[in-house]
């Protein structure tokens, strides 16, 4: 007995409003069959596997035979194609190209849907061995961190006695290459949980909805790991204002975006958000608002003991004898981690031409690292003349309090 139209609807109609319905759209796909509908029917086992590949019924509804529908005759058996005659390869693709994954990579007949396996392979959960205790330094940050966010999670019975709320999220920002990964990853083994990074390439998608979709399942994949950490790099691009994006694809992404803290704010069981930032500025107000990313946290650049020990995790497997660690860290004051870093390639760069014009090998010594400082110079400049201008003439509310007061400490404001 075939389906009636009217149940058909009312099934179309449902799974519209219950699109992750796995057996609902089960359901729909075996009564379009019943129907004779196979084309539509097909679209419906194609998103079934899009949400569970291995799913058994789906793949044994791509075998059933069409029925032919009621105000049509049946139609009469094709020939058989006679011998010699090419197989229909662009119609069989055509009714499975939604459903079975491309047979080779990278070829002009790859999915270019943005599905499939393609949040597996962005958003990958880690474990983190980094501690707290790891982070060289930054003994501001550190406070910051423990009494907004470390120290709550940890006793939930003072927690519960004071009655303060996990709702929201962190918001690291400050200038590049100053450690803001390292320490989230940092707070993930600090508190135990998976680690889940993701910034704008992960997320952004050229079709249409694809951004959206990519949302929803980073953050039902944050829950389903939970205690998790779900970290949000380059935020300001994700999240950017939407007032600069008028009625562009990004600006659903957003809303998107929004919906979805908001979910994990009203039942955020292990998900720990945090995101980072190098311009806080072009984040959209709507994000900083209570039970989102409320709490700000400035990452400064390295002060002398952090930047010591960063000069120690990069020499610490290269050849190098009579380096003053200490001298190494005054003279670099104002620069990034990752321009210390580039600062020990450049030394360990010297180092090889002279080995290799001297046809022996030798040491990395101070003089190398000096030289290498006097090189490369420091590449905060440009961030902090803009961010000058925020601190003097956009600090609405005292946002930016804790730059421009270490503007003003450095003379820079």
């Amino acid at each position: 007995m075939q389906p009636e139209q009217p149940v058909l609807d009312s099934l179309r109609k449902a799974v519209e409003a219950m699109p992750d319905d796995v057996p609902l759209r089960l359901h729909l796909a075996t009564m379009l069959l019943k129907a004779g509908l196979r084309d539509e029917a097909i679209r419906q086992v194609g998103a079934i596997l899009q949400r569970e590949p291995g799913n058994a019924s789906a793949m044994a509804l791509l075998q059933e035979p069409a029925v032919p529908r009621p105000q049509e005759a049946a139609p009469q058996p094709e020939p058989s194609p006679a011998a010699g005659a090419e197989y229909d390869w662009s119609r069989a693709e055509s009714e499975v190209g939604d459903v079975l994954p491309p047979m080779f990579v990278g070829g002009s007949s790859a999915d270019t849907s943005g599905s499939g396996d393609r949040e597996a392979a962005a958003f990958d959960v880690e474990r983190s061995v980094l501690r707290l205790a790891d982070v060289a330094g930054m003994a501001e940050v550190k406070h910051r961190l423990e009494a907004a966010f470390l120290a709550p999670m940890r006793n939930p019975e003072l927690r519960r006695l004071y009655g303060k709320s996990l709702r929201g999220g962190l918001l690291m920002y400050g200038p590049p290459g100053c450690g803001k990964t390292f320490i989230a990853r940092a707070v993930a083994g600090e508190l135990g949980a998976r680690f889940l990074p993701v910034s704008f390439a992960d997320i952004i998608d050229m079709f249409v909805g694809q951004s959206e979709r990519n949302i929803h399942e980073l953050f039902s994949l944050a829950r389903r790991s939970a205690p998790c950490v779900l970290f949000l790099d380059e935020v300001d691009a994700i999240g950017q204002k939407r007032s600069q994006l008028r009625n562009t694809p990004m600006r659903s992404a957003v809303n998107q975006l929004l919906l979805e803290l908001d979910d994990v704010a009203a039942s955020n069981d292990g998900v720990f958000l945090l995101a980072a930032t190098n311009h806080p500025w072009d984040v959209d107000s709507a994000l900083r608002r209570p039970g989102r990313f409320d709490r700000v946290l400035l990452v400064l650049p390295p002060d002398e003991s952090a930047r010591e020990a960063v000069f120690r995790y990069h020499l610490r497997q290269r050849p190098v004898a009579g380096v003053d660690l200490a001298r190494l860290a005054s003279l670099t004051e104002g620069y990034s981690g990752a321009d210390i870093a580039h600062i020990c390639e450049t030394s360990a760069e010297r180092a090889l031409m002279d080995s290799v014009a001297q046809g022996t090998p030798r040491l990395i010594g101070q003089p190398d690292l000096e030289a290498a400082i006097g090189e490369v110079r420091p590449s905060l400049g440009p961030w902090f003349d803009t961010a000058r201008n925020v601190a003097l003439f956009a600090n609405e509310g005292g946002a930016y309090d804790d730059l421009a007061a270490y503007l003003k400490k450095r003379r820079m404001l």
